[in-house]
């Protein structure tokens, strides 16, 4: 805290801070700038940040987030989107980065994050029982395993690949290509690179 700054900027900085990748002169600055901005701006971004949590949910069969009105993700409801490709991905803003490229037309499914011991992860708080139950109630055909170029999404893909042939179910399963660097998460990608990766991508 700046004993120089008024409680109330301070309280403001403080709470930007805690936010990823945002230090604590970027804090600083987003705060100074609500500061001198017209109060409806702080006053819409105060609003949107209440409704946050009970205007967004988890769809149940895919785990994307949708709106709490919905019952559904429209990504799996969509009649024209084939069920029987499924993109395994670690967080639903993947979602976003692979529909940006325009050439996919199945449907997705979040893990919820990566398997990490050192932070804790284990498949068990993933969502692989559900995915396991989707290959068989919607007869899909291909698990494109599009979890993120890193250790902990190798990891996860290693760990998928043998669960699901351990479980004996007979699929199809590919890997994004190595289009996308080792490190970069899909979220960052962007779409030429993203949309080789998809065409490229290979058999496990």
């Amino acid at each position: 805290m700046n004993h120089l700054l008024p409680r109330a900027l301070n309280d403001v900085i403080d709470e930007l801070g805690q936010l990823p990748g945002v230090g604590a002169r970027t804090a600083e600055r987003y705060a100074y700038y609500l500061l001198r901005a017209k109060p409806t701006i702080a006053n819409k971004l105060a609003g949107s940040l209440e409704r946050l949590h009970t205007g967004v949910k988890s769809c149940p069969v895919t785990f994307a987030l949708i709106d709490s009105s919905m019952d559904i993700s429209p990504l799996y409801s969509d009649t024209s989107r084939d069920k029987t490709t499924i993109a395994v991905v670690e967080e639903p803003l993947d979602i976003i980065a692979i529909e940006r490229t325009g050439q996919y037309q199945g449907t997705y499914h979040v893990l919820g994050g990566a398997i990490s011991p050192i932070d804790g992860v284990g498949p068990e708080q993933l969502h692989i029982a559900e995915l396991i139950d989707r290959i068989q109630n919607d007869g899909v055909q291909e698990l494109i395993i599009a979890t993120n170029a890193s250790v902990e999404g190798e990891s996860t893909a290693l760990f998928l690949q043998r669960h699901i042939k351990e479980a004996k179910v007979d699929i199809k399963m590919s890997r994004l290509a190595r289009g996308i660097p080792v490190g970069v998460d899909l979220e960052y990608a962007d779409q030429i690179t993203l949309g080789h990766a998809l065409e490229g991508r290979k058999e496990l």
